[in-house]
């Protein structure tokens, strides 16, 4: 019925009552295992690059030969880049070779009070003779770590290893012909690694945040994603600048049979 015939009737005009919206469920899946109280544990395998057994890690300082069996690359996540006690990682990365693949492992806490769990569980990754490999993890993320140690009164496992820390070797190369030496131009430049959909690191620590304030998962994972690739690209990375340093094979001599 027309509305102004409704009005001369006295008619009222009806109104369906707005139905409230249904709530979408929050996504706060993570993968991995919760393996202590706050603690999550995530590995991968895949094929690792061409290293051999017993490389010459010369290209830095005070490096000769290396056991690629004891190499353990690792980086960090945090809750902030200016450094301090009031600093933690919520996340630690580490690839190593195990039975000739490419090994991944993250750990990352979901709580405040499993940090010293995380702590505890990367010692055990860490056994005498371990040499680290870092992307600047000797200004930044060893420091952090030592201090997280000593305020949880734990013995710190990193202090005795020997650390390789492959910032230097491409400053000294690289330094000049590219616009900066982060790691992802590293990537760009020399592994042929593009990352899609990669969260900046600067972003890591509001992503943590916000799950643990109850919010989604879907930044954190992406977190996640980006130390993934930062470690792996770190194996990559020695075993280019190995290849690149080592010494030209000899040419063969004598005539053809």
């Amino acid at each position: 019925m027309p509305e102004n015939i409704r009005r001369l009737l006295g008619l009222r005009t009806r109104t369906l009552a707005a139905v409230p919206a249904t709530p979408r469920a929050l996504d706060r899946h993570l993968p991995g295992d919760e393996i202590a109280p706050g603690l999550r544990y995530f590995e991968s395998r895949h094929e690792a690059p061409p290293l051999p057994a017993t490389l010459d890690a010369s290209f830095a300082k005070d490096f000769g030969t290396v056991e690629a069996a004891q190499l353990l690359c690792f980086d960090t996540e945090t809750t902030g880049l200016s450094g301090g006690t009031g600093t933690r990682a919520f996340m630690v990365g580490a690839s190593d070779l195990v039975d000739g693949q490419l090994r991944i492992r993250q750990l990352m806490t979901t709580t405040l009070a499993a940090e010293t769990a995380m702590l505890e569980a990367f010692a055990r990754w860490l056994p005498p003779g371990t040499v680290l490999v870092s992307y600047n993890g000797r200004s930044y993320d060893a420091p952090l770590l030592k201090a997280r140690y000593r305020l949880a009164r734990l013995p710190c496992p990193i202090t005795p290893l020997a650390h390789l820390d492959l910032l230097h070797p491409v400053r000294r190369r690289y330094r000049g012909q590219w616009e900066n030496c982060r790691l992802a131009t590293v990537e760009r430049q020399l592994l042929r690694v593009l990352r899609e959909d990669d969260l900046p690191g600067s972003e890591a620590p509001r992503a943590w945040r916000d799950y643990l304030q109850g919010g989604p998962a879907t930044d954190l994972r992406r977190v996640l994603a980006h130390n993934h690739t930062d470690v792996r690209s770190l194996l990559q990375l020695l075993a280019h600048l190995v290849q690149v340093d080592a010494p030209p094979a000899p040419t063969g001599r004598g005539g053809t049979a």
